[in-house]
């Protein structure tokens, strides 16, 4: 059985586990119709449009 030849010190340890904290930068895609930056799969904002068909009116 493998067993460890010294102790992990605790900036090893909390060196290994911080790379899960890191939090991920939000995806923003372009508005084929509008151009504007928008998140995926969601309707725009600013004009109303998804998947080239316009889901919300905007006055």
């Amino acid at each position: 059985m493998a067993v460890p030849k010294r102790k992990t010190s605790k900036q090893r340890r909390n060196k290994r586990r911080a790379s899960s904290y890191r939090l991920n930068k939000a995806t923003v895609v372009e508005c084929p119709n509008c151009h504007e930056a928008k998140l995926p799969h969601r309707v725009c904002p600013s004009c109303g449009f998804y998947n080239g068909k316009e889901v919300i009116a905007m006055d």
